[in-house]
């Protein structure tokens, strides 16, 4: 029983300060998400409402279903418009609504 509590006790004293002194300096980030959507609306200043589709099977019907979500996106390159096709990814809170930000335009609107 004793041999039990030394072997306990003597290595995680011994390996816990090294192990999180590494972690909290070499913590990996994940990946952020990225969606490719339609520009709604460009009213606002640097701020774009985009407008995400998506398939979805329906969990009786086994149909696929158009789902829609509208994001807002933050806007720092010029010539955003209506209709076009952006990129954006996630972000930090910039606002009560935005947490994405316009990464690039894909595909400008015909006029």
């Amino acid at each position: 029983m004793d041999e039990i509590k030394d072997n306990l006790e003597t290595p995680v004293a011994a390996e816990s300060a090294p192990e999180s002194a590494t972690a909290l300096k070499a913590k990996p980030r994940g990946r952020r998400t990225e969606k490719i959507g339609i520009v709604t609306s460009d009213k606002m200043q640097k701020t774009v409402v985009v407008r995400v589709d998506r398939l979805v099977k329906h969990p009786i019907y086994k149909r696929y279903v158009r789902k829609r979500t509208k994001f807002m996106a933050h806007n720092e390159i010029e010539g955003v418009g209506i209709g076009d096709q952006v990129r954006i990814s996630e972000t930090r809170p910039l606002s009560k609504l935005k947490r994405w930000r316009v990464v690039e335009v894909l595909r400008k609107a015909s006029k």
